[in-house]
């Protein structure tokens, strides 16, 4: 006795419409080996039952729909392989942050610029802010000073993206890499 097997409910939608599932009526044909042009629907399933291949509406938008007689699994497999290309060269960049408070002594600034030519040689830009707590808000001059001198002193290894803006209770500078 053979097994009935169940549907598979899981099954992922494809994302184009293939064969009998084109609703459309009439077509734009294209592809290999066929006539190009606007074609009813049953005219376009025959010509690509004769090679052997899918009808897939690549187009359902336009108007008439586009419709192209090709292999369906490949068209699928170089799809992927494309979107994995694209995304391997992407160029991802971190934003790395360094904080400041308004009275940071002139060692701890060294201490954090070091650490800011090394994030900016490793091809990442830098956040750089000033917080105010409580009433070191009246100190916005000084911090703003800071975060100047700051950008100054990588001017060699990055640009300032962004001058010196408050947000809330922060003043922040932005810079990338040269």
């Amino acid at each position: 006795m053979k097994k009935k097997r169940r549907p598979f409910r899981g099954r992922v939608k494809d994302p184009h419409r293939i064969n009998q599932h084109i609703i459309a009526d009439p077509i734009r044909l294209v592809g290999d080996n066929v006539e190009q042009g606007i074609v009813d629907l049953e005219t376009a399933l025959k010509a690509a039952k004769e090679q052997e291949l899918d009808l897939v509406e690549v187009s359902p938008k336009a108007k008439p729909p586009v419709c192209k007689v090709l292999d369906y699994r490949r068209f699928l497999y170089e799809q992927k392989k494309k979107a994995k290309e694209l995304k391997a060269t992407q160029v991802k960049t971190d934003i790395k942050e360094i904080r400041f408070g308004p009275n940071t002594d002139e060692h701890d600034v060294n201490f954090k610029l070091k650490h800011a030519a090394k994030f900016i040689d490793e091809g990442h830009k830098v956040r750089a802010y000033v917080f105010f707590r409580g009433r070191t808000i009246v100190f916005k001059e000084r911090g703003e000073l800071l975060l100047l001198q700051f950008a100054e002193k990588l001017q060699e290894v990055a640009k300032l993206e962004q001058m010196p803006k408050m947000e809330g209770k922060k003043m922040i500078i932005v810079l990338a890499p040269k």
